[in-house]
């Protein structure tokens, strides 16, 4: 638009100029600014220099949200995987994978906003710690079981 403005002013010069005694006036237009906000904006408001620096911090941090957010999904689906194990009911009937799936979803829809890199790093160090805590109880558990039913099993021959 702002092209099509100053080829309308190159054009209208030649024709507005009128010498009278020697002088020569020129039409004034009412609309010599910018055409836009954005442009006014541009023209009068201090801008902070853009430096290399700056894109590569920017660039660092994208990459970090995209890595962190990542390994976060990563996180809620093997949680979702080890709850498949946990086929046995709680004392009111509903199944345990069930509990399990409903306390993770809660707890990373708590930490969704989480900005700071090093509590969003801490989340999910401890949310890993935890499943191979909880699944290597639940092996050791089965390890038990298999080992009675062994014994009892000996003794009824």
């Amino acid at each position: 638009m702002a092209t099509k403005l100053q080829k309308w002013r190159n054009l209208l010069i030649p024709i507005n100029m009128a010498t009278r005694t020697g002088t020569v006036f020129h039409q004034r237009l009412l609309h010599n600014g910018p055409d836009t906000i954005e442009e006014l904006l541009d023209r009068h408001v201090v801008k902070k220099e853009k430096s290399l620096h700056d894109d590569e911090e920017k660039l660092s941090t994208r990459q970090r949200l995209t890595s962190t957010r990542r390994e976060a999904l990563s996180l809620y689906r093997d949680i979702i995987r080890a709850t498949r194990f946990f086929m046995w009911p709680d004392s009111r009937g509903v199944l345990w994978r069930d509990i399990l799936r409903q306390n993770a979803r809660k707890e990373f829809e708590e930490a969704r906003f989480e900005n700071d890199p090093e509590t969003v790093t801490r989340l999910i160090i401890g949310g890993r710690d935890a499943v191979q805590a909880t699944l290597d109880k639940l092996v050791e558990k089965q390890k038990q079981q298999i080992a009675k039913e062994r014994h009892v099993a000996i003794c009824l021959f």
